[in-house]
């Protein structure tokens, strides 16, 4: 049967309404900007391209069946998206990933259908893979194999960006800067406490020097500041500058800035321990200047990393961890965290999250964390109306084994009765825009008796009953009686 079935390739091209997700991710992490040329292999119908070229940007694209008569030309950044998994011949396959890489001068983006978003009934087994309703072939991989089979074909260490896709990068400092971005915390200047005369009378030559180190959370080495000429013809250094700079604000959130930043760096590193840790000449000369900073050498750096990483194979560790955290929800066998506190965490957690989350990449849409802390395994949970619904809904969930790094995927949205979330003040940090919002709805609640039956308004239909039990209702964030 197989010599004989043809498949048709060409109807496994989508058209978009929007820029694809591979593309989008690359936009947003400035991969793909004005500064660089793009060119799409394998672009079905050219939505891709179009949008590229839209915003701006050098954009070009090829199709075996859709624009034959394009000329095929290399390129900044290539996409080869959603390719692989619809060609049936598996040398052709192999040979296109090749071409793709060939093409590619900076970096490779490179998509493919993952198992986790397989149909369950598959019509016909063919080759390695399936072919659909439609007559086109499916290969599904795992999101580990899908990174083997590019490690293997191109002798490189592909980054894992999302769920199905990677970033293959042909430099490998530009590589090591892309994967420890991810792992900044995110910090706010100093406020002017007392705006001493001498302050005040710099504080514009000032101002660069402030924001470098709220960004590294160390002073500038020479050649780093653009206006370092400026302020080393009045103080002479930057030490001297920085002096200044601590008359007018708190000196110990300074020194907070700085601790967190080698926080960072220690979750960066223990990582690498993974794959094949970069020398340091492959670092980005800003983290080598961050490293004699904070550790003095690099040797240094990597052994207090190793050991945060090694501690947490011991047991007891997470589940000690979790217990002692005072960001988050604690239940009886969880931990669960927002999203956007996950930088302000004990590194050893952020560590054990990164275990997870450098075999997926960036989970796009996750709403929270949940650590277990009586198995070794991680949740990214999917509430899309955390911020605007007082009882947001779960709509799916990601889980991730990390004995096997297995990866496991449940769809909720169409679910009748699907769990809520109560108390959402306890999932962010007093910092979360909406923080008082929801504490200030949480103490209505508990003065109204709402939360006592944690078992029984655990899910929308529950809670519903509850309220109505009660005669009360919410609007916005507020508890009015009816």
């Amino acid at each position: 049967m197989s010599e004989t079935l043809e498949i048709e390739r060409h109807r496994a091209a989508i058209a978009r309404n929007e820029i694809s997700r591979p593309v989008r991710l690359a936009i947003e992490s400035a991969i793909l900007n004005q500064d660089t040329s793009f060119f799409d292999y394998g672009c079905g119908y050219g939505g891709d391209v179009q949008r590229v070229a839209n915003l701006g940007y050098t954009s070009g694209g090829w199709d075996p069946y859709y624009y034959p008569d394009e000329t095929i030309t290399a390129a900044d950044v290539v996409n080869l998206g959603y390719v692989l998994n619809v060609i049936e011949d598996i040398e052709e396959r192999r040979q296109s990933l090749i071409q793709a890489w060939e093409l590619t001068r900076k970096v490779l983006i490179v998509a493919a259908q993952v198992l986790i978003n397989a149909p369950s009934k598959a019509q016909l087994a063919y080759s390695d893979g399936i072919v659909t309703k439609r007559n086109t072939f499916q290969k599904y991989y795992e999101q580990e194999e899908l990174k083997q089979y590019i490690d293997e074909v191109l002798n490189v260490d592909a980054v894992p960006v999302a769920l199905g896709v990677y970033f293959v990068f042909r430099d490998e400092t530009a590589k090591e800067s892309f994967k420890a971005i991810r792992f900044f915390s995110r910090t706010s200047t100093p406020r002017i406490r007392i705006p001493t005369k001498r302050f005040e009378d710099y504080q514009e030559l000032l101002q660069p020097l402030m924001q470098f180190f709220t960004h590294r959370g160390r002073l500038p080495v020479k050649g780093e500041l653009e206006t370092e000429a400026e302020i080393l013809t009045e103080f002479a250094n930057y030490r001297r500058a920085f002096n200044v700079i601590l008359q007018a604000t708190d000196e110990a959130e300074w020194d907070a800035i700085a601790y967190r930043r080698s926080l960072d760096i220690q979750v960066y590193l223990a990582l690498t321990h993974f794959d094949q840790r970069p020398r340091f000449s492959q670092l980005p000369a800003e983290m080598r200047h961050d490293i004699k900073a904070f550790f003095g050498s690099y040797e240094e750096a990597c052994e207090v990393a190793d050991q945060k990483l090694f501690s947490l194979g011991k047991p007891g560790v997470v589940k000690t961890a979790c217990e002692k955290s005072k960001i988050g929800k604690h239940t009886r066998g969880a931990l669960y965290v927002h999203i956007s506190a996950l930088a302000a965490l004990d590194p050893l957690l952020r560590i054990y999250e990164g275990c997870a989350s450098r075999t997926i990449g960036r989970v796009d849409g996750a709403t929270l964390i949940k650590y277990y802390t009586d198995q070794p395994q991680i949740s990214y949970l999917f509430y899309p109306e955390f911020d605007t619904d007082p009882h947001p809904a779960l709509t799916a969930s990601i889980n991730i084994d990390l004995k096997t790094l297995y990866v496991t995927h449940r769809d909720y949205s169409n679910r009748a009765n699907p769990p809520v979330l109560h108390r959402k003040e306890t999932f962010v940090t007093a910092n979360y825009p909406l923080y008082e919002q929801f504490a200030k709805l949480t103490q209505q609640e508990q003065e109204l008796g709402l939360l006592k039956q944690k078992s029984e308004i655990g899910t929308r239909e529950g809670w519903q009953k509850c309220l109505a039990a009660h005669g009360v209702e919410i609007r916005g964030h507020e508890v009015y009686q009816i």
